[in-house]
Formats: C-alpha cells, sequence, structure tokens
C-alpha cells in the first residue's frame, strides 16, 4: 500500500515537534502541500527543513488553537483545507495533584487546547470541506481519553474523552457531505520535553513495568501516529468515519 497526497492542502496543529512533526513530514513525503502551525515559531522552522529534507513542500505558521479568530484567520489565508489533523494539546506542565488542589485556570487552559482548540480548527475547515464535498479529519487524542491519565491529570484526561466525542458527533454531522472524521489514539511517546521529563521521573523499575505492560514490548515512535494518519487521511479510509484506533504497541485492546 502506498499513499498519495498530491494536490492536497493539509493543515498540522501541534507541528512543532514530535508527533505533529512527523506527520507534517510524513504527509509531504507524500506529496501534500502542509501547512505546520504551533505557537513555537523558531520549532517550526525544524519541522519545515525536515519537510524539505523528505522531499516535500511546507510552510510555517504560528498559531494559537484556542484563539477562535486567528484560526478563522489562517483557514482563509491557506484556502481549502482538505486534510486537517489537530495534534495540538497537551498538559501544559501540570502534574498530578488532587482535585481539591486544581484551580479554574489550570483546568481550563489544558480543555481549551486539548478540546476547544480541535473544534475552532474543525469549525474553520468545514465550510470549505463541505463546498468541494470532501475532506478528512483527524483527531489525536490519548489513551487517557480511553482510560486514565497515567499522571492523574483530571482535565487532560476529560478533554481528550470529549474530543473522542466531538470526533463522533463531527463524523455523523459531517458525513453527507464526503467528509471524514477520525481519532487516534496513541500510547505512551517519547516526542518531546515533557515526555521525556516523564519517562525519567518513572525510574528505571517503572519504565521496565511500563514497556513489559505492552503487547509489543517496545515504545512506539512518533512515526508509528504518523503511519495511522495517512492512512486516516487517505482514500483507503474513505468508508471509515467516526474511529477511534489505537496506537499503543497494544495496551489497550478494546
Amino acid at each position: 500500500m502506498s499513499f498519495s497526497f498530491t494536490g492536497k492542502v493539509a493543515l498540522v496543529t501541534g507541528a512543532a515537534h514530535g508527533i505533529g512533526r512527523s506527520i507534517c513530514v510524513e504527509l509531504a513525503r507524500c506529496g501534500a502541500h502542509v501547512s505546520a502551525a504551533d505557537v513555537l515559531r523558531d520549532e517550526l522552522e525544524t519541522t519545515v527543513d525536515a519537510c524539505a529534507a523528505a522531499g516535500g513542500t511546507c510552510r510555517s505558521a504560528r498559531l494559537d488553537v484556542t484563539d477562535g479568530a486567528a484560526v478563522h484567520r489562517l483557514a482563509a489565508e491557506i484556502g481549502p483545507v482538505d486534510i486537517l489533523v489537530n495534534v495540538a494539546g497537551g498538559v501544559l506542565g501540570q502534574v498530578g495533584k488532587p482535585i481539591e488542589e486544581v484551580t479554574d485556570e489550570e483546568f481550563a487552559a489544558i480543555v481549551a487546547v486539548n478540546l476547544t482548540g480541535a473544534f475552532n480548527c474543525a469549525r474553520a475547515v468545514a465550510p470549505g470541506m463541505k463546498a468541494r464535498r470532501y475532506g478528512r479529519i483527524v483527531n489525536i487524542s490519548s489513551g487517557a481519553g480511553r482510560s486514565t491519565s497515567l499522571t492523574g491529570i483530571q482535565a487532560y484526561t476529560s478533554a481528550k474523552a470529549g474530543q473522542i466525542g466531538l470526533t463522533r458527533q463531527l463524523a455523523q454531522e459531517l458525513g453527507p457531505w464526503g467528509i471524514t472524521v477520525n481519532n487516534i489514539a496513541p500510547g505512551f511517546i517519547r516526542s518531546n520535553p515533557t515526555t521525556e521529563r516523564q519517562w525519567e521521573s518513572y525510574g528505571e523499575e517503572g519504565r521496565r513495568a511500563l514497556v513489559a505492560d505492552l503487547a509489543l514490548r517496545r515504545l512506539g515512535t512518533p512515526e508509528d501516529i504518523a503511519y495511522g494518519v495517512l492512512f486516516f487521511a487517505s482514500d483507503y479510509a474513505g468508508w471509515c468515519t467516526g474511529q477511534v484506533l489505537s496506537i499503543d504497541g497494544g495496551k489497550a485492546m478494546f
């Protein structure tokens, strides 16, 4: 199976490093014209360079996905988007704490970037996709959205579960226009400074236990997630919508 996105326009958020960068590179390698969006401007240029090294085309765009007006401006600037991949999210430096110690601001910030951001981006590209009766939206959730957070972050688990619900609802709503909406729930991936700190925090015994709990007995890579995106974005998945694909080495088998 080979993938071709020649002539397709893709918007990838959270594209500055890790999973988002790998998705940009793989889409660009397969011929898509990629817009890589993130709040981290300098790191975005590394993504652009990586896409070029893979033989693809990519432009960078600084974007805060929680700002609905900014998202609409970028979508208008890019023009019709064929493929939207919502990667932007994360824990914003938060660590697990008792619920009574979580502030309104901490909870709201994580929900905004992980859930509201995906809504903002889908809302911005949907009219163009409807007009062309074609579109692919892929949301990157988390194993936490299907189960619980490894680090006990209430807002992150809630937002990622909400994103899965948003995926299903949009799949139902947008399906009549030939637009598919799917979700990938990655397992633990060492993909950025935050996940590196998390990995180190487990200690040697905890790291061994985490890997031993995976059927495949290895951690995944950002590329493993990107390959799932290629499938959902392709014509091979044209009759596949509203689905959640766990790419996690066999951690969640349901």
